[in-house]
């Protein structure tokens, strides 16, 4: 297989051919934040927070689906790329619950994370809050839909790894939900309550 050489924040890199603007900056050790990405699922670019600067590129690239190219030249964290990054989250922040001091996930949530790093204290955008009951019907898995950020980690590592395909996008717009078919409970679909989806979900 050939290989690219690209830059990326200065630092020179070879890396092969197909690999994308993350995984090439992975390689030099620097971190780009994702909250969609995983390494054993197919690239999705939901978040944005993975935006980075290629030069030539007319706007923002999402590093994690974006393929490398020979001669490439990246910036990860200019000025352009953090008001992006810090406009995503602040996006995601403006439906969620304002409970991190409460919330079971504290200190091990990526978009608490992303937000204490990016001086995100709360959302600058007012609008409409998520209103779902918490789901305790099923015996393993709890669900509370208010904190669901839609990366569809739950939903492609369903499909892509275990090959079931038990969840799905629900609906539309600001009513979008991960669920069953017909909204059922999972023992009445093909879950075999492997965890997975609890694994994967960043928040």
């Amino acid at each position: 297989m050939s290989t690219v050489n690209l830059t990326i924040d200065g630092k020179k890199v070879k890396v092969s051919e197909g690999t994308t603007v993350l995984e090439a900056a992975e390689s030099l050790g620097i971190e780009i934040p994702t909250l969609c990405h995983h390494r054993d699922l197919v690239p999705f670019g939901a978040c944005r927070l993975c935006v980075v600067e290629v030069d030539g590129a007319k706007s923002l690239v999402a590093s994690c689906s974006y393929p490398v190219s020979n001669r490439m030249k990246v910036r990860t964290d200019t000025e352009r790329v953090i008001r992006a990054r810090r406009l995503a989250i602040d996006l995601l922040l403006s439906a969620h619950p304002a409970d991190c001091l409460t919330c079971e996930k504290s200190g091990v949530c990526l978009l608490q994370k992303y937000a204490y790093e990016y001086n995100v204290e709360g959302s600058s955008f007012d609008g409409e809050k998520y209103d779902h009951a918490i789901d305790i019907s099923d015996p393993f898995i709890e669900k509370d839909l208010n904190k669901c950020i839609l990366c569809g980690k739950c939903v492609r590592i369903c499909e892509e790894v275990q090959n079931i395909s038990a969840i799905d996008f629900a609906q539309r717009g600001f009513n979008t939900t991960v669920s069953t078919f017909s909204n059922r409970p999972l023992t009445e679909t093909a879950c075999v309550f492997c965890g997975q989806c609890v694994a994967v979900c960043p928040v």
